[in-house]
């Protein structure tokens, strides 16, 4: 059992998208991603997905609204839910979601998709 340091883990993060491990508990992962640009609009059809704003900002477009989320605010994302997370700067976003949900949900041959993840 060891603390983790969220900004240390981020500085091993070089890319956007491509969610790593940091932890696991109960079946649930805890994953770390930079945002930067737009995703692209999915879903999931069994999994909540948790997001929670690190440092920088980013919008979750829904298809009725958007919701702009800053350092320290969290969003759940219900199953069945369409979204598209657009950052226009970097932003460090933590992850909580039931282990093995791809990034990409209902699009499985996105270059986007990312199954087999690093841990940090």
């Amino acid at each position: 059992m060891e603390k983790v340091n969220l900004a240390q883990k981020f500085d091993h993060i070089p890319d956007y998208w491509n969610p790593r491990i940091a932890g696991e508990l109960n079946g649930q992962q805890v994953k770390l991603a930079k945002f930067k640009g737009a995703f692209e609009w999915h879903h999931h059809e069994h999994e909540d997905e948790f997001f929670l704003v690190v440092k920088g900002k980013f919008e979750m477009h829904l298809r009725d609204k958007v919701i702009e989320l800053k350092p320290g605010e969290f969003l759940i994302v219900p199953r069945g839910v369409e979204h598209k997370p657009v950052a226009n700067e970097e932003a460090e976003v933590l992850m909580f979601e039931p282990a093995g949900t791809v990034n990409t949900g209902n699009l499985e041959n996105s270059e986007r998709t990312r199954t087999n993840l690093e841990r940090l």
